[in-house]
């Protein structure tokens, strides 16, 4: 029997709804879905799962949501998301902004590295956001990644203090941003762009942002259809890992 993620059909999920549920955050799990264009919004607590069913009971009873077993055994805890368009960013064309690199020329207290802390830079990701879609069964899987070399983070030091970052799962020539912080103005942007420069080293193609918004916009976002997104995750060549050197930020400007 085929794996359930490898049975799903996203050129007929909805475009603005979850394409599937199921509980499963286990780390072959969030691979494969991550592999096949998904990612995981789980819902923090009773109200939103309860808030999930509410939503999409009619699109699961009609088999337009996918779910594994049926939808008699739906928990509506975990959503998984494939949005249609996608926005995204090719590495070198992050943008900073003049202020920002003019700041920057000048910040020779600002260094960055990758996968030093990646631990706390998911946790610093999830402080204070509510919901909580960061719950303990997700960041068990994602730390379960980055044991297997697929999750990463960029960190933003301010001397030795951690200041902004950034952490996404990679598959295939794609790096898919999650989440980030940041404890100083601008402090996550310039986690982005080192992310997206230490990637390009290494033969990646994407940054696949996730979630469209005006702040991605900012960054250099461009919504492309599902389908094309779907064609470079699958046909492109493997990325490697972001090399993990300590490198100076202001070389960004």
């Amino acid at each position: 029997m085929r794996p359930f993620w490898q049975t799903l059909d996203l050129s007929a999920a909805p475009a603005d709804a979850p394409a599937a549920f199921c509980a499963d955050l286990g780390p072959e799990s969030l691979l494969a879905a991550y592999g096949c264009g998904l990612f995981p919004m789980p819902a923090a607590d009773d109200y939103g799962r309860f808030m999930n069913e509410a939503l999409y009971e009619s699109q699961v009873a009609a088999r337009a949501i996918a779910v594994p077993g049926g939808e008699e055994e739906v928990p509506y805890q975990v959503a998984w998301w494939s949005p249609d368009p996608r926005p995204v960013v090719p590495p070198t064309a992050v943008r900073l902004g003049r202020r920002l690199r003019r700041r920057l020329r000048n910040r020779l207290d600002w260094s960055t590295t990758a996968d030093r802390d990646f631990e706390r830079v998911v946790d610093l990701c999830g402080e204070g956001r509510e919901p909580r879609w960061l719950t303990g069964d997700l960041l068990s899987g994602l730390r379960a990644l980055h044991r297997l070399g697929r999750a990463h983070s960029v960190e933003v030091w301010e001397d030795e203090e951690l200041v902004g970052g950034v952490f996404g799962v990679r598959i295939g020539p794609v790096l898919s941003l999650d989440s980030m912080f940041h404890r100083r103005p601008d402090a996550s942007r310039v986690a982005v762009a080192d992310l997206a420069a230490r990637f390009a080293t290494v033969g990646g193609l994407l940054l696949d942002a996730q979630w469209d918004s005006p702040h991605i916009r900012s960054l250099g976002a461009t919504p492309v259809p599902r389908a094309h997104y779907l064609t470079v995750l699958h046909t492109g060549p493997e990325a490697g890992p972001p090399p993990a050197t300590r490198l100076p930020a202001h070389r960004l400007a």
